[in-house]
């Protein structure tokens, strides 16, 4: 199952105060193992950086300004998006902005069916608990000392991490048929390139020889009182 793993970053909280996205990451994992590709992109919001936001993750309004309109990396992203499903944390917020750049961009809001919220498992899951991003990361064990600020990138990177954790953990998926890793279908061929099915080989003799069978005879022969005679009935006369 593929699945996208991703994180914005804005000017402000609300969508309706005329706040932007202004950074995206994005994450791709399949059978909630990263692959390794990810999607990467800073835009131009065409407004000014409110101090606080800076703050947070320290994208200035003079280096935003040099980066590309959402519009113009608007059919990259869908791409790399595709259909699957997309996990965010609190993902409401990051669905909000995604989808009025969409909107902006002339483009169908992605439909909330496809939103899985680690917020809502790490609610579910560890009730009364911290749930914020660093917390998760505390609780599994995820290394976080890299993250100074928030960059949605790396935020999408430790939460893949996390989200593999409630959901089942590093073990998830793990089966002795290939089935279970790869769906249904054909098993992969070995990295070696080799084809995965092998022709049958008859089986080995495994039997003890005569020598053995009389070698094996004559050294029992040289214990006395062996322990597996002990109990056994004397032979009758």
């Amino acid at each position: 199952m593929r699945e996208i793993v991703f994180d914005t970053e804005t000017t402000g909280i609300q969508v309706s105060e005329g706040h932007r996205m202004v950074e995206i990451g994005c994450v791709e994992l399949i059978n909630r193992v990263e692959t390794g590709r990810v999607f990467h992109a800073y835009f131009n919001p065409e407004r000014s950086m409110p101090p606080e936001a800076q703050a947070v993750h320290g994208l200035s309004e003079s280096f935003l300004s040099g980066q590309k309109l959402f519009v113009e990396l608007c059919e990259e992203l869908l791409d790399f998006l595709e259909d699957s499903p997309l996990v965010a944390h609190n993902a409401a917020f990051d669905f909000a902005f995604l989808n009025h750049e969409l909107g902006v961009a002339g483009r169908l809001h992605i439909p909330r069916a496809r939103m899985v919220d680690t917020l809502a498992l790490s609610r579910a899951k560890h009730p009364g608990a911290k749930h914020s991003l660093d917390a998760l990361c505390t609780r599994y064990g995820v290394d976080r000392s890299h993250r100074i600020k928030h960059g949605a990138l790396l935020d999408a990177q430790l939460l893949a991490q996390c989200y593999v954790e409630l959901t089942g953990g590093r073990q998830i998926g793990l089966s002795l048929g290939a089935e279970a890793v790869a769906g249904p279908g054909p098993a992969p061929a070995p990295a070696t390139g080799q084809p995965a099915s092998r022709p049958a080989r008859p089986p080995r003799p495994h039997a003890a020889s005569h020598d053995e069978l009389a070698r094996h005879a004559a050294f029992l022969q040289q214990i006395s009182n062996p322990l597996w005679l002990e109990g056994a009935a004397a032979p009758a006369a």
